[in-house]
Formats: C-alpha cells, sequence, structure tokens
C-alpha cells in the first residue's frame, strides 16, 4: 500500500506539471475560485445569507461574519451536519430538504455550493432558491457539470465501488465527498432555463475547465485534457467540469 501510495503521488505531481504548461483559463480551480473570489465580491455589510448545504463547513467564517454584521442562516438536510459547524458559524440553522423547502423571502444572498448535484429534482431547488430571496436578492450557486467526463462515470458506477475507488485514490476527501450524485439538469444552458423559469435573472456566470480526478495517473490525465479540449471546441459552454452563476430575483417595477 505504501508503494502504490508513493506511485500515485508521483503521478499526480506529473500531471500538475503537465497542466503548467497549459493557459490558466484551463487550470483554474472552479471550487477555489468560487470561495476566494467570486462569492466574496458579493459581501456587504448587514447582509441576511442563508447558507444551503454547507452543513460543518460554513461559506463564511465567524470572524468574517461578525466584521460585517451578517447574519448567516445555516440550512441542510442533515442535523448533525449542522451541529458540527465551528461555533459562531451560523446565527440560525435549519434541518430541511431544498427540494421541499419554502422560503421566507428574506435572503440578502444566497450561497449554494457543490450541493445542487447531489438532488434529485433541480427544478424543485430552484423554486426554493428563489423563494428565500427579497426582491434585488442574489443566489450564488457553484457546481459540478452533468456533461463533464468524471461525471458521466459517477452515473455508471455503482455507489459502494465509487466510493472505494475515491477514497482509495483521495483518502483527503473522505472528509466532504463521496454522497450520492444525480447531475439533475446540472449544465450551463439548464440551469439558465431553470432561472427563467423560477423568475431569477442570470447576473453572472463563469465556466471552468479544471478537475483533479484523472490525476492519479498522468498518461490518463494527458488523455483527458485531449478529450476535454476536443469536447469544448465542438459545445463550448456546455464542456465546462463545473461553473458557478450569480442568479438575481428582480424588483418589483
Amino acid at each position: 500500500m505504501p508503494l502504490l501510495r508513493s506511485f500515485i503521488d508521483w503521478q499526480r505531481r506529473l500531471s500538475r506539471r503537465f497542466d503548467e504548461l497549459l493557459p490558466a483559463s484551463l487550470t483554474t480551480d472552479g471550487n477555489r475560485d468560487f470561495l476566494d473570489r467570486f462569492s466574496l465580491a458579493f459581501l456587504a455589510p448587514g447582509l441576511r445569507v442563508y447558507d444551503v448545504g454547507g452543513g460543518k463547513h460554513p461559506w463564511l467564517d465567524a470572524a468574517s461574519k461578525a466584521d460585517r454584521s451578517i447574519v448567516v442562516v445555516g440550512l441542510d438536510i442533515d442535523a448533525r451536519e449542522l451541529a458540527q459547524a465551528p461555533a459562531g458559524g451560523y446565527d440560525e440553522t435549519l434541518c430541511a430538504d431544498i427540494t421541499r423547502y419554502e422560503g421566507r423571502g428574506d435572503a440578502d444572498l444566497v450561497v449554494c455550493q457543490s450541493l445542487l448535484e447531489h438532488l434529485p429534482d433541480n427544478d424543485r431547488a430552484f423554486h426554493a432558491l428563489s423563494s428565500m430571496l427579497k426582491p434585488g436578492g442574489r443566489a450564488l450557486i457553484f457546481v459540478p457539470s452533468r456533461n463533464a467526463l468524471f461525471a458521466r462515470l459517477n452515473l455508471l458506477l455503482p455507489q459502494a465501488l465509487k466510493r472505494r475507488l475515491l477514497f482509495a485514490i483521495y483518502p483527503e476527501s473522505r472528509a466532504g465527498q463521496g454522497f450520492a450524485s444525480f447531475y439533475h439538469r446540472c449544465t450551463p444552458r439548464d440551469f439558465e432555463a431553470l432561472a427563467a423559469r423560477h423568475g431569477l435573472l442570470v447576473r453572472e456566470t463563469r465556466l471552468y475547465f479544471q478537475s483533479a480526478y484523472f490525476t492519479f495517473f498522468a498518461p490518463l490525465h494527458v488523455a483527458w485534457r485531449l478529450w476535454s479540449l476536443a469536447f469544448r471546441a465542438l459545445r463550448g459552454a456546455q464542456a465546462a467540469e463545473t461553473f458557478c452563476m450569480a442568479l438575481e430575483k428582480p424588483r418589483a417595477r
């Protein structure tokens, strides 16, 4: 096992070196960009924020929240996850299924990071997100695309096998990955349609073409890169590995 671990680590280093030859547009980590840049641009003092699906990992740390006098409501289907959040991470917690939740219309900002791919019905989820927002409020979403090769493999493989492979190759993923995924309508085009259906305007979209799922074997990673370049040339935005969106609920006229 130590020998296999050393081999995988070596292959991951080789994959990273290969990626250093590519332009930044192909190597930006979408999840990190969403957390470190995209979502933080929407912060303002005094907001009421709903962190949907954050569980034990709130989007905003307690110090940043307190500095800006921001109120954060943590909403998650798992009460145990919410209970494990750091002290001060949430001002209020709600244990609810987002596909069945009806909001209060009091949110200035809703943050939904790496959740929607795990839901079987994103039409209902978009209804819930819209119902949570006050007029002028915004929802920030980050999600892997259904069209990504890793997502297609995820849909094909049995859940138990996927978890064993994932945790064996990437042991650090045990803390927050391995949940069942459906990728229901998880493409930029489908999310634009869902937003329009539920009265939300798409204010900004960012596309990312980076993922690390095949870095454990450098030749496979390079082959995936060549495939993704060809797929992007054919399908454009629909070929994104992951993407994020800023949606806005219009003000009444």
